[in-house]
């Protein structure tokens, strides 16, 4: 019985469906799908499960054939990575487009699955409820790789057969659980550090150096890493996931089509991470684009660590506490989020920051006790009391922290509408004082009295997170 669980692995050339494929066997939309081909570089790995089987699925660039163009920009490290799949897969899916037909590069493709001598191969007629498909599927015997099974990834026909098939050839395993569906408790939870930033900072760099592996392809071009890509792994017998996310540039910059998605992927994959990990340029350490980008995730509320990338190229004799000072006057919203200096290259302040971002997400799961939350609150208002607006001033009858991840924190009071801005940032630097919510977002809610915890908050001021 194998110690791991099952690793299944989808090829083909390009443009054929695997992505739409991975998505529908692993539920998720975490594949760009596009009808542009070779939309996906880097393998992107999900969990599949069926009839009470667990394995894990990854998703391939396209393998290229001898017509298509070898001095594509990314066509050599793609092919590295599907490659890599390729050989650390107990089972493989070779998708065809069967309304396409045959093609030179799908013989190509099946040679080279033949050369290495693997089973455990499953031909893919994708596409197959197309018209024009229905006469090529027979053709695809040809390829020598058995009987294609006929499936649509885009409407889903055909699928549940196809993994029918699939986990009948699969070898048992003792580990197919999901890390996702751990038991509850600390130990169990793997934290979830999303690597983001502006094009061409360095995050596939930096993500390849925290695991040690080239996972991701690294190139000079901005827009290498289109998918947001999520990789478990252990540090210091605490389970991660790291998730490499394409760059975002400014909205007006953003073009249609494959870009914009990536742009989608990745600012979804910063809402689901515990620790945001914004990657700072040191040449470029005030753009705006980066305050806008660690804007969301304090909007999202999740831990935020300001991390100085390629620090080995900064300036000979750059002074690092004066470097953060000035990175800190362009954060003011977040006073409360550390900056980290680290180099993919030399490997100085990787381990370091893995131990912040895990730092951060236990702060991020830490409850405060009501009686001593109002004591610090009670403390703060005697010492500097609320102003009057008109003839009335907000009164604060009690707060209690509801939630953790992010630290919610619910005040009832007399009017929402007589809290002011200032006030509301006021009491949340006395509870970070008192607390030490030191990089992580907290949010605080304000409800009016008898409205209770499932009332509606005012827009604006009275909800915000910090």
């Amino acid at each position: 019985m194998s110690a791991r669980p099952p690793l299944v692995a989808i090829v083909g050339r390009p443009n054929v469906g695997k992505s739409a494929l991975f998505n529908r066997v692993t539920r998720s939309r975490r594949a760009l799908v596009e009808r542009l081909a070779g939309t996906t570089r880097d393998r992107q790995y999900g969990w599949c499960r069926w009839r009470g089987r667990r394995f894990r699925v990854v998703d391939t660039g396209g393998l290229e054939g001898p017509d298509d163009d070898p001095g594509a920009p990314f066509a050599a490290p793609v092919r590295e990575q599907a490659l890599r799949a390729l050989g650390e897969a107990d089972a493989l899916l070779f998708v065809v487009d069967a309304a396409a037909g045959l093609t030179a590069s799908d013989e190509a493709v099946a040679r080279l699955l033949r050369r290495s001598g693997r089973g455990g191969v499953l031909l893919v007629a994708n596409k197959s409820d197309r018209r024009e498909a229905r006469a090529n599927v027979h053709e695809l015997h040809r390829l020598g790789l058995g009987e294609p099974l006929a499936v649509s990834a885009y409407h889903g026909e055909g699928v549940g057969e196809l993994l029918d098939a699939l986990a009948g050839s699969l070898p048992p395993a003792a580990g197919d659980e999901d890390p996702g569906d751990a038991p509850d408790g600390e130990a169990a939870r793997p934290i979830r550090l999303a690597v983001a930033g502006r094009p061409n900072v360095g995050k596939s760099s930096l993500v390849n150096a925290i695991l040690g592996e080239e996972r991701l392809i690294v190139s000079g071009l901005p827009g290498a890493t289109r998918d947001a890509i999520d990789t478990p792994f252990a540090f210091e017998g605490r389970p991660m996931v790291l998730v490499d996310t394409a760059g975002i540039r400014r909205r007006g910059r953003v073009g249609r089509g494959v870009e914009r998605h990536s742009v989608q992927q990745a600012e979804r994959a910063i809402a689901r991470a515990d620790v945001t990990c914004l990657l700072i340029d040191p040449s470029e350490p005030t753009a705006a684009q980066d305050t806008h980008i660690a804007s969301r995730a304090v909007e999202r509320g999740t831990g935020l660590v300001l991390t100085v990338g390629k620090w080995d190229l900064a300036e000979p004799g750059t002074e690092r506490h004066a470097f953060a000072r000035r990175i800190d006057g362009r954060y003011r919203f977040a006073p409360w989020a550390p900056v980290h200096f680290a180099s993919a290259l030399t490997g100085e302040g990787v381990a370091g920051l893995l131990r912040l971002a895990a730092d951060i997400d236990a702060t991020r799961g830490r409850r405060v006790q009501t009686p001593e939350l109002n004591r610090v609150l009670q403390s703060a208002i005697a010492a500097h009391p609320p102003r009057y607006a008109g003839k009335r001033r907000l009164k604060l009858l009690y707060a209690t922290q509801a939630e953790v991840r992010p630290p919610t924190f619910v005040f009832f009071v007399n009017d929402p509408d007589l809290l002011h801005f200032a006030y509301r940032r006021y009491l949340e630097n006395r509870i970070r004082d008192a607390f030490a919510f030191e990089g992580a977002a907290i949010r605080l809610l304000f409800r009016a009295r008898g409205g209770g915890l499932a009332a509606a908050a005012p827009a604006g001021r009275a909800e915000a997170t910090a």
